[in-house]
């Protein structure tokens, strides 16, 4: 944990990390809650979805991604491998209609489109990647190809 407060917003992934391929947003975090108030209800969707919360963690078989996506279904989200070794991420939560005799009270929750990606190593088998939602997570492995150890073969010594 940095103990440099971050500038850019409380992102888990590392900006020298060469598998992140984040979109990075200048401007998130910055305090504009007067200039966006301001806006009509149209233009103020929230979006934190935009943030998706990703964890990556590699195993002795597999790379997996855990994805946070509460309250969508499968047919909203979409996962691709693009130009043999990115892993992309994408979905989009739709905004609630309103209706004429409703009073919104607070609105909270985010409405929008994510985008993330990742640079996969050169082990992962892409032809045999995974993906599952279960509860409002979704899973993505990407199996690992096996380091083939080097041969050595022992060479007696004449003489």
């Amino acid at each position: 944990m940095s103990l440099i407060p971050s500038f850019f917003g409380n992102r888990r992934s590392n900006v020298f990390d060469p598998f992140s391929l984040d979109i990075w947003d200048p401007f998130q975090g910055f305090p504009f809650s007067t200039a966006v108030a301001n806006r009509p209800s149209s233009a103020r969707e929230t979006t934190a979805i935009a943030n998706a919360r990703i964890d990556w963690k590699e195993t002795p078989e597999a790379h997996v991604f855990k994805v946070d996506v509460p309250g969508l279904k499968k047919e909203e989200v979409k996962v691709e491998v693009e130009d043999g070794s990115i892993l992309q991420i994408s979905g989009d939560r739709s905004k609630e209609q309103e209706e004429k005799n409703d009073k919104w009270h607070r609105v909270e929750r985010s409405s929008g489109k994510f985008l993330r990606r990742f640079r996969l190593p050169e082990n992962a088998k892409l032809d045999q990647v995974k993906a599952a939602m279960e509860n409002g997570v979704l899973t993505v492995t990407v199996p690992k190809e096996e380091v083939k150890k080097p041969e050595v073969k022992a060479i007696d010594i004449s003489g």
